[in-house]
């Protein structure tokens, strides 16, 4: 690839951000969503995390690692658990913060 090719590229890549980005902010509330599209996007945050955190988690040294010798993998765990039965986040953030240290420490 020349240098000539990565500009447009990079220009291409630029302007079709903005346009999709934006779309929402031009085009304002004239455009609405069937129900169905509107609930599915309430879960799109949850799932975005879930793409970000999970690989982190069951990666261990550029493998999968789903053993009880994977301590992000525990930790993870432990910290859902807490979550779902407490439904605090700063908690959930500190019980899985200390289960890994923990953990990783002992074990």
């Amino acid at each position: 690839m020349n240098d000539t090719d990565t500009w447009i590229t990079i220009i291409l890549l630029t302007v079709s951000t903005i346009l999709t980005r934006s779309s929402f902010f031009l085009l304002g509330n004239s455009v609405k969503f069937p129900p169905k599209v509107q609930h599915a996007l309430r879960y799109a945050p949850a799932a975005a995390l879930a793409a970000i955190v999970v690989p982190d988690l069951v990666l261990s040294g550029g493998a999968v690692t789903i053993s009880l010798a994977n301590p992000k993998l525990l930790a993870g765990i432990g910290a859902a658990v807490f979550f779902m039965a407490t439904q605090r986040l700063l908690g959930t953030i500190v019980v899985g913060m200390v289960l890994f240290t923990v953990i990783r420490l002992y074990a």
